[in-house]
């Protein structure tokens, strides 16, 4: 794979790690394995145990600890709530009538091929860069005989296209139907007039009572204010070749929601993303407690 699509191994790893190595689970994946070889995996891992001193200077125990507490505190933290809060809003909005499930940048996400009972009632699309959805259906076919038979692979680049005329020219997306669209990891890597084109295209061509989830960093993150967790994984982003564009505040974020027909529905700041999500993983592993990562924020909004 391409070093464009780093930050999806590395999420895919993060919640593959998690999975095999927890009983009590902040979101259960257990797929995303699947998704990686044998070799990426042993790779990925072996190359963030290589950064302990970057992530950690301080740090005295094993590679296997290390290991741990790299993905504890640097990796896993924003996959993991941020997959828990969107799956959790998207069960709640296909019992309110959601019938499309539209995945934006969807990467190595795994919900299609674990999807539960309730799922079935959803077209599901995963919209993605044409090079990494070609890479996605050829690892999907590694681990399936058969695509599930209510998704769709849509391969598009969001930076070059409009959504809506996109969407629209597939034949497929229906326009009429409640969709909930989701967008995690996005808003880090597209300027704020992209970010925005997104959003609007997106409201362009959903109905009203449609949703879209995301995480956003806020505005502190490229400061002198952000977190030491942020400001690691910013220069991590950088080394990858994909650099984080965009910051914002809470009410630039519902300024720019709400002037593309959106409304906040629920907005999540790190300390409740970790009472929300992370109490119960945190109450088993009282010497191993997550927390939601430094400035970044969840957001659910509906298309009034």
């Amino acid at each position: 794979m391409n070093q464009q699509s780093m930050t999806a191994l590395v999420s895919a790893f993060s919640r593959a790690y998690h999975y095999k190595n927890n009983a009590v689970r902040i979101f259960d994946d257990s797929v995303a394995e699947l998704l990686l070889t044998e070799q990426e995996y042993k790779q990925i891992g072996e190359s963030m145990l290589q950064g302990i001193r970057f992530f950690n200077p301080e740090f005295n125990g094993s590679d296997a600890d290390a290991l741990r507490w790299i993905v504890d505190n640097q990796l896993s933290p924003t996959p993991l709530g941020r997959a828990a809060f969107a799956e959790d809003a998207l069960k709640n909005a296909v019992n309110s009538g959601a019938k499309q499930y539209l995945i934006f940048a969807a990467g190595l996400d795994s919900f299609a091929y674990r999807q539960p009972e309730w799922a079935s009632r959803l077209r599901i699309f995963e919209i993605d860069h044409p090079l990494m959805s070609g890479e996605k259906q050829k690892r999907v076919e590694r681990i399936r005989e058969k695509l599930p038979d209510n998704l769709t692979f849509l391969p598009v680049d969001l930076t070059a296209s409009e959504i809506d005329e996109y969407l629209l020219s597939t034949g497929v997306f229906d326009r009429y139907k409640i969709s909930f669209c989701s967008l995690l990891g996005i808003s880090y890597y597209l300027s704020k007039e992209n970010f925005l084109r997104l959003i609007r295209g997106i409201s362009n061509i959903v109905c009203d009572g449609s949703a879209v989830v995301f995480d956003y960093p806020d505005s502190d993150t490229y400061t002198d204010k952000a977190g030491e967790r942020a400001k690691k994984q910013v220069t991590l982003a950088r080394g990858a070749g994909e650099t984080m564009l965009a910051g914002y505040s809470y009410s630039e974020m519902e300024a720019l929601l709400s002037d593309c027909g959106f409304l906040v529905y629920e907005h999540l700041e790190p300390r409740d993303i970790t009472e929300r999500f992370f109490a119960g993983y945190n109450r088993v592993n009282p010497r191993r407690k997550m927390t939601a990562f430094d400035n970044v924020n969840y957001c659910l909004a509906v298309k009034k």
